[in-house]
C-alpha cells in the first residue's frame, strides 16, 4: 500500500483549509489587528505545499488507500480545525478545543463552551466554517473544486458521501461532485437571505452555514430559543432540506415538486416528523402542560436532523415521555443522501421490513419473499450490509454508555452523551441536555464522545476496517 496518494489528497486539503482560514483570519485582523489566525493559515500552507509537489503524480487509489485517506482526512481537519480555537485563547486547554473542532467538522453541534456571545467573530465564523465543511463531505469538496483525483475520485465519493448509499446523479462523479455542491451553497445563500430580514447580517451568516449541515452551532448562548417565530420558521425549513436526499432536490428540477411525494422514504420522514410533534404535543395537553406547536415541531426536527438547535428546553418537558420520544429520535436520523447522522430513516424501514419478511417465511418457509421499499425491490447484499451497520451502531452505543457511566455519569447522561456523539446530534439529556455542555465531562469521556463522532459520521465502517488485520496485510 504507497502512502503517496493519502499524502497528495492530505496535502491538498490542508492547502484549502489554509485558503478558508485567511477569511477569519482578515475578520479578526480588521476587528482587533491580530495576525495569528494568518500566521496559522501561512504556516500550513507552506508544510502542504511541497508535500503535494513530491506525491503530484500519485493520482491512483487502491481500496485500501480509500479507507485510510478518508478517516486521515477527518482527524487531519479536526486538528487543522483546533488550531485556531486553541491559540484564540478562549480554551483552557488543547483537548477543548480538539473537542470542539471534532464536533464542528463531524456536523455535531456538541459544544464545552459557556459563554458563546464572548467570541470574537472570527472564532464563531470558523466554528461555522467546520460544520459548513463537514456537512456535505470535505471530500467532496475537494472533489468538486480540486478535481485532480481522477477516476479515483469515485471511490472516495462513495465511501464518504453521507447516507447508506451514493446516488450518482450524472454520470462523471466530478459533476456529480460539483452538483451536489451547487444545491449545497444555493440553499445556504437562501437561507441567509431570508435569515438576514430579521437578524444581524453576521448572525444570518453563521446561522445558514450551521443550518444545512445540520450542525447546530449557533452564536447565541441560548442557541434559537430567544428568537422571533420567522427566524425558527426559516430554520425549521431549510433543516428539513438539510435532512432529505440531495439527490431528490436534483430531481426536483427536472419532474417538478411531485417527486417529493412519489418518494417513499421522504413520506416517511415526513410521517414521522407529524407523528411525533402530535404525540408530543397530544402528551402535554393530557399533562395540562401547555406546548408552543412551533417550538415542538423545531425541536423534533432539529433532533431527527442531528442538527442540534434548540428552542424551547426540552431537558424541563413533563411528562418524561417527550423525552423519552425525542431520545428515540436520535437514533433514527433523517433520509439517506443527506446531511443528518443517524442511522438513518431508510435503514430502520429496511431492518423493519426483513424483520416483517422474516415473520411470515417462518409459517412459509420455501416462499420467496422480496423486501420492497416502494416499487424497489432492496437486494440482500444491501440488507446484509443494513444489519451489520445496525449491529455496530448498537453495540457501540452501550460500549460508550458504559464507558460513561464508569467514568461517573449518571444513566441518564451516559445513554444521552453516547447517543448525541453517535448521532452526530449535540445535546443530549441530563447534565449535557438542551441548556448545558460538555465542559464538565471528564478528559478520557471527551476523547470517547470525539471518537463516537467521528465513528457515526463516517458510518462505523470506514473506521473499523482500520483495525482489522486484512487491512494491514500487503
Amino acid at each position: 500500500m504507497s502512502l503517496r496518494p493519502t499524502f497528495r489528497l492530505l496535502s491538498i486539503l490542508s492547502m484549502f483549509l489554509s485558503i478558508f482560514l485567511l477569511f477569519p483570519g482578515l475578520i479578526d485582523f480588521l476587528e482587533f489587528g491580530r495576525i495569528y489566525l494568518l500566521q496559522i493559515a501561512g504556516v500550513s500552507f507552506v508544510i502542504a505545499l511541497p508535500i503535494w509537489y513530491f506525491c503530484r503524480k500519485a493520482t491512483s487509489f487502491s481500496n485500501k488507500d480509500v479507507f485510510l485517506v478518508i478517516v486521515l482526512s477527518w482527524i487531519m481537519t479536526s486538528i487543522f480545525g483546533s488550531l485556531p480555537f486553541y491559540y484564540s485563547g478562549f480554551f483552557d486547554s488543547y483537548t477543548n478545543a480538539l473537542f470542539e473542532a471534532v464536533s464542528g467538522v463531524t456536523t455535531t453541534g456538541a459544544t464545552i463552551l459557556n459563554d458563546v456571545e464572548s467570541l470574537p467573530k472570527s472564532i464563531l465564523f470558523w466554528r461555522a466554517f467546520l460544520q459548513w465543511i463537514g456537512g456535505l463531505g470535505i471530500v467532496v469538496f475537494t472533489i468538486a473544486l480540486l478535481p485532480l483525483l481522477g477516476v479515483s475520485g469515485e471511490k472516495l465519493f462513495n465511501v464518504e458521501y453521507p447516507g447508506p448509499s451514493s446516488e450518482k446523479i450524472t454520470p462523471r462523479i466530478k459533476d456529480t461532485a460539483r452538483l451536489l455542491l451547487g444545491f449545497y451553497i444555493g440553499f445556504t445563500f437562501l437561507e441567509f437571505t431570508l435569515l438576514s430580514y430579521s437578524m444581524p447580517f453576521f448572525d444570518a451568516i453563521c446561522h445558514a452555514l450551521t443550518t444545512m449541515p445540520t450542525g447546530g452551532f449557533s452564536t447565541f448562548n441560548d442557541s434559537i430559543n430567544s428568537q422571533s417565530d420567522y427566524v425558527k420558521s426559516v430554520i425549521l425549513l431549510f433543516m428539513i432540506i438539510g435532512g432529505t436526499n440531495f439527490a431528490l432536490h436534483f430531481r426536483s428540477l427536472k419532474v417538478g415538486l411531485r417527486s417529493y411525494v412519489r418518494d417513499r422514504e421522504f413520506l416517511y420522514y415526513i410521517g414521522l416528523v407529524a407523528l411525533a410533534s402530535v404525540s408530543i404535543l397530544l402528551a402535554s395537553y393530557s399533562y395540562d402542560e401547555g406546548s408552543n406547536t412551533l417550538d415542538t415541531t423545531f425541536q423534533v426536527v432539529s433532533i431527527l436532523t442531528s442538527t442540534g438547535y434548540t428552542a424551547t428546553d426540552y431537558s424541563a418537558w413533563q411528562p418524561f415521555i417527550k423525552q423519552f420520544l425525542l431520545f428515540g429520535l436520535m437514533f433514527v436520523g433523517a433520509m439517506g443522501g443527506s446531511t443528518s447522522g443517524g442511522i438513518k430513516l431508510i435503514r430502520i424501514v429496511a431492518i423493519i421490513k426483513y424483520a416483517s419478511m422474516e415473520l411470515k417465511r417462518s409459517l412459509h418457509s420455501k416462499a420467496i419473499i422480496p423486501i420492497r421499499i416502494g416499487k424497489k425491490v432492496i437486494p440482500d447484499e444491501v440488507i446484509r450490509k443494513t444489519i451489520a451497520f445496525f449491529l455496530f451502531y448498537v453495540a457501540f452505543f452501550f460500549i460508550a454508555s458504559f464507558c460513561f457511566v464508569l467514568l461517573g455519569d449518571d444513566l441518564q447522561s451516559a445513554l444521552g452523551a453516547a447517543a448525541s456523539g453517535m448521532g452526530n446530534i449535540g445535546p443530549s439529556l441530563g447534565a449535557y441536555g438542551a441548556m448545558d455542555n460538555y465542559l464538565s465531562m471528564p478528559i478520557v469521556g471527551k476523547y470517547i464522545m470525539m471518537f463516537c463522532m467521528l465513528l457515526g459520521r463516517l458510518e462505523i465502517f470506514a473506521v473499523l476496517v482500520l483495525f482489522t488485520k486484512t487491512f494491514w496485510r500487503s
